[in-house]
């Protein structure tokens, strides 16, 4: 199968998955692999996130948005072992994962990156790519005394790197310290190193955040390809034209809840997504009721005004 043809196929596919849903928050989707019930995290007084229930569709790229402060990264946190949640239990590929530290998290597939790019700076590119691999056999202390023990697993899993870099043209890079890099590569790098570890469900939070225009279309093409792939995306954006370009469904958060979902091509223009990012009623005209109050109003503030000058 060509490669044009297969990614029309893949694409359809998730289209046709979402074709029939609700455009409601929560609804539920034919073959969820993250599925998230009434989950919370507070600060002091303050409700980050307050998600009652959402389910991500299997092999589709989803686009979670929202103004700024609306959760998204905390909620990223709380899915992914970073942070822990006041409350709440997410399921992925059936297995509870409330509680699992972010190390187990991503051994079971289900991988994230960073808005800031977190690439060991002072290490090289191709070190930082095998970092990213499982199961290193070489990494007990023991083990690591007898290089025949792990020298074959090691070469396999710089093969894989290598392949992986070349796939995102970084292969040039390969021996150059990560702090070198611009950020766009740093993006580049993080979203290659998150595929050693070969997983079904990759989060990018906010992958386009400070990269250079030059980069953009690159990095929006690798995404596509993570589905092309049989992977699952889960991305926080704030950039439209990129979410209507590359999502199959879009979910919406505000002050920390999901108050709306549906394809890209129409969420935008759905008022709760509005009234989020706008503020409720922001355009809509007065009713007749609303204009009789303030002229009112507007009367009152007048005559406490005259009475005031005749006293004086």
């Amino acid at each position: 199968m060509h490669a044009e043809t297969q990614t029309t196929a893949r694409k359809t596919e998730a289209l046709e998955a979402f074709k029939d849903l609700a455009r409601e928050p929560g609804v539920r989707k034919p073959d969820p692999i993250l599925v998230v019930d009434d989950v919370v995290r507070r600060f002091g007084g303050l409700t980050a996130v307050n998600v009652e229930h959402v389910e991500i569709q299997r092999g589709s790229i989803t686009a979670l948005i929202g103004p700024n402060g609306a959760g998204k990264t905390t909620f990223f946190n709380q899915l992914t072992g970073f942070d822990t949640a006041d409350a709440g239990q997410w399921t992925f590929n059936g297995a509870k994962m409330n509680g699992v530290p972010a190390h187990k998290v991503a051994r079971t597939g289900m991988v994230r990156t960073f808005q800031l790019t977190k690439a060991l700076s002072k290490l090289t590119v191709i070190e930082n790519m095998r970092l990213g691999a499982q199961s290193q056999k070489g990494e007990s202390f023991f083990r690591a005394l007898i290089p025949s023990l792990w020298r074959g697993q090691e070469d396999e899993i710089t093969a894989r790197a290598d392949d992986l870099l070349a796939r995102f043209k970084l292969d040039k890079k390969r021996e150059d310290f990560a702090g070198s890099l611009s950020g766009g590569q740093r993006k580049l790098l993080e979203m290659a190193r998150a595929l050693m570890v070969g997983p079904e469900l990759v989060m990018l939070d906010e992958p386009m955040a400070g990269v250079n225009p030059a980069l953009t279309q690159s990095l929006l093409g690798h995404v596509k390809d993570l589905r092309e792939q049989g992977m699952t995306v889960l991305f926080v954006e704030h950039d439209m034209d990129m979410v209507r370009d590359i999502s199959d469904w879009v979910i919406v958060m505000a002050q920390g809840a999901v108050i709306a979902e549906g394809p890209p091509d129409t969420i935008m223009s759905d008022p709760r997504v509005i009234d989020a990012y706008l503020g409720a009623h922001h355009d809509a005209p007065l009713s007749s009721e609303e204009l009789e109050e303030q002229l009112q109003e507007a009367e009152a503030e007048l005559e406490a005004e005259a009475e005031e000058e005749a006293g004086k």
